[in-house]
C-alpha cells in the first residue's frame, strides 16, 4: 500500500502534430500506469475519485482531457480511431512501453477503440458503465428519456444536438449546480443517492465545469463521435477486456454492456444487480486493485 500523494491535475504535453493535451495524474506516481478515459461530458479532473483507491493498490491513473475538452486543443474531424495515437504520442512522452486503459461511460468506446487497434501494448482495457455501439439490437432499451433523445439527435439531427449540448455547456458553468441536480433526475436512486455525497458532488461539479472550459465544441464532436460507425467491429478486439455493468443503470443500458460483453471475444464482465451508473465510485476499490495487478 501506498500513501497518496497530492495529485497533479494542470499537466499538458505537445503531441506530435502540434496540439496540446491536457491530463492529470492520480495515485501512485511509481505505480502501474493505467490511462483513464472521462466520461461525456467529462475531463481530466473525473479520475480524482479513484486517486485513493489506486494509490492504495499501487496504480498510476493518468486522465486524460479528450480533445475540446479541459485542456486538450480541438482536433476537427477527429474520429474514435484517431484517440490510440493520442494515447501513445502521450505514453511516449511519459517513458512508459505498455500500459492498461481504463474507460468511465463515454470513456468507454475510446477503450474499445485502443483494444482493438493497439492490444500488443496493453496490460489491460477496463471499461465501467461503458457507452456502446448505437447499432447494436435494443442499445437504448431502458436508457433514460433525456439520453436517448440526446444521442438521437447525435444520429440523426446533429444541429439540434449541438444545440442541447450548447445548452448543457452554459448550465454547467452555474455555480449552484443546478446542473448536476437536472441530471440526477433521470437517474436510478441508487445514483441519486451518491450525488449527494458532498465530496462527490464536489468532484463531477468540477469535472463537468471544467469539461466545458472552451465551450461546447468539443461536446458538440464528441455527440457525433458517439452516433456514427465507429470504424471496427467489436468482435475484432483480441486484448482482453474487463467491463463492469450495473443492471438498473438508466444512462448507459443494461443491453449495451450485454452486448459489448458478448460481443468482445475475451471479455470478463461483472454485472451488478439494482446498482446504477455510478459503479466507478460504489467498486472503485476492486476496480482500483484489478487494475493494479
Amino acid at each position: 500500500m501506498t500513501t497518496a500523494t497530492a495529485p497533479n491535475t494542470a499537466l499538458t504535453v505537445r503531441l506530435c502534430d502540434g496540439r496540446t493535451l491536457g491530463y492529470a495524474e492520480y495515485g501512485d506516481p511509481a505505480g502501474k500506469p493505467v490511462f483513464f478515459f472521462h466520461g461525456f461530458p467529462g475531463s481530466r479532473l473525473e479520475a480524482a475519485m479513484g486517486h485513493d483507491a489506486a494509490a492504495k493498490h499501487g496504480g498510476r491513473l493518468i486522465c486524460i482531457d479528450r480533445p475540446g475538452f479541459g485542456l486538450s486543443d480541438f482536433k476537427p474531424g477527429r474520429t474514435l480511431l484517431d484517440w490510440p495515437e493520442d494515447v501513445t504520442d502521450l505514453a511516449a512522452a511519459l517513458g512508459i512501453d505498455r500500459f492498461g486503459v481504463a474507460g468511465v461511460s463515454g470513456g468507454g468506446p475510446y477503450v474499445a477503440a485502443c483494444a482493438y487497434a493497439m492490444p500488443q501494448r496493453l496490460t489491460g482495457a477496463y471499461i465501467i458503465s461503458g457507452v456502446g455501439p448505437f447499432d447494436a439490437p435494443g442499445a437504448t432499451d431502458g436508457m433514460s428519456r433525456q439520453n436517448k433523445i440526446l444521442f438521437s439527435l447525435g444520429r440523426h439531427a446533429p444541429w439540434l444536438g449541438g444545440l442541447v449540448i450548447r445548452v448543457m455547456a452554459r448550465a454547467a458553468k452555474n455555480p449552484s449546480g443546478k446542473f448536476m441536480d437536472q441530471m440526477a433526475k433521470s437517474m436510478p436512486e441508487p445514483d441519486r443517492a451518491i450525488l449527494r455525497q458532498p465530496k462527490i458532488r464536489a468532484i463531477f461539479l468540477d469535472d463537468v465545469r471544467e469539461a466545458f472550459r472552451q465551450g461546447a465544441r468539443g461536446g458538440i464532436h464528441e455527440l457525433r463521435v458517439y452516433s456514427r460507425p465507429w470504424g471496427f467491429r467489436l468482435e475484432d478486439i483480441t486484448a482482453p477486456v474487463h467491463l463492469w455493468q450495473g443492471t438498473a443503470d438508466r444512462n448507459v443500458a443494461p443491453p449495451m454492456g450485454r452486448y459489448q460483453a458478448s460481443a468482445i471475444p475475451d471479455c470478463k464482465a461483472t454485472f451488478y444487480e439494482g446498482e446504477g451508473h455510478l459503479l466507478i465510485v460504489t467498486h472503485i476499490d476492486e476496480i482500483a486493485a484489478i487494475m493494479a495487478t
